[in-house]
């Protein structure tokens, strides 16, 4: 017998498994919990774990093949295997659990090609930078937050999670808790870590985060949510004049290729990242497999 009423009280133990167990973070939480409820509600939350078939399964493939997002537009194939694999997830922890339940393995994925890498290089970097100065505490702000991005390749969340205390500007390094709590050692350039000392300088505040809003309908100063972070790089790049669509993510991206191109190696890479696999490095070996080509091309004779 089940140990599990229905669907959905079974989807409801694996997020508090997931939360509790394996400490996954709040927005692949919120993700897992939108994917796998579109799910229970396709084929019906009071049904038993052990009645999914895999008929189902194919006909819920088939209805986010057809399932339009809010612009009216039908969803990416990357977002329709999300759905899948969180699904497979959630029937492997069914599995763990004595659970009777279809095999998460009869779950197909579509094979993706290579991924590739978005990245500025340096004369891009460059124009970044020099589009984002200025003597007020927005742009001094901007600024401090595109050098840190850069230099330390962390994650937009990462950054947004800094505090005043934890960040060492005379050692230039300092820890974050990563994806999956997993901490690591973060490092600044000397540029970065003047960058952030000139924004400070001109807060008048002691509130802890490290990067504050200072709009002026509000007396307290809050902490920068992702999205405004986004903003402020997209609002650079626009001004910088590069074409390249420019999210955090792509200076975290181009941080491991500059640190590729100019002799790191990919465990380096790997460490800086936070990266728990040396595969997911490895979307990065394109770059460095280019740079092994532009010096063949110079030192070769003939």
């Amino acid at each position: 017998m089940s140990k599990f009423k229905n669907l959905a009280a079974a989807v409801d133990q694996f997020l508090i498994f997931c939360e509790v167990t394996k400490n996954l973070s709040d927005r692949t939480l919120q993700n897992y919990k939108h994917w796998l409820t579109r799910f229970v509600k396709f084929v019906g939350a009071k049904k038993k774990p052990a009645k999914i078939s895999l008929d189902e399964i194919e006909d819920f493939q088939l209805f986010l093949t057809r399932l339009e997002n809010r612009r009216g537009e039908k969803i990416s194939i990357k977002t329709r295997q999300f759905h899948l694999i969180a699904l497979r997830s959630f029937l492997k922890f069914l599995q763990k659990r004595d659970v009777p339940a279809l095999s998460p393995e009869k779950i197909e994925l579509a094979k993706f090609p290579d991924a590739t890498v978005e990245f500025l290089n340096l004369e891009e970097i460059e124009q970044l930078f020099a589009a984002a100065v200025g003597e007020n505490i927005l742009q001094k702000r901007n600024a401090a937050i595109l050098h840190t991005l850069f230099a330390s390749g962390l994650r937009v969340s990462e950054l947004c999670g800094l505090d005043r205390r934890n960040v060492n500007l005379k050692t230039r390094q300092f820890s974050v808790r990563g994806k999956g709590g997993k901490i690591r050692l973060v490092f600044l350039t000397k540029s970065a870590a003047k960058k952030i000392s000139d924004y400070l300088k001109m807060r008048t505040d002691d509130k802890k985060p490290l990067f504050v809003s200072h709009a002026k309908n509000s007396k307290i100063p809050r902490r920068l949510s992702r999205a405004v972070v986004e903003e402020i790089v997209r609002s650079a790049a626009g001004s910088a004049g590069i074409l390249k669509k420019v999210t955090p993510h792509v200076l975290r991206h181009s941080f491991a290729t500059t640190l590729l191109q100019n002799g790191a190696d990919l465990r380096a890479v790997q460490t800086f990242l936070g990266h728990v696999s040396i595969s997911t490095t490895q979307i990065y070996t394109h770059v460095s497999d280019q740079r092994l080509k532009e010096i063949h091309d110079k030192k070769m004779p003939l």
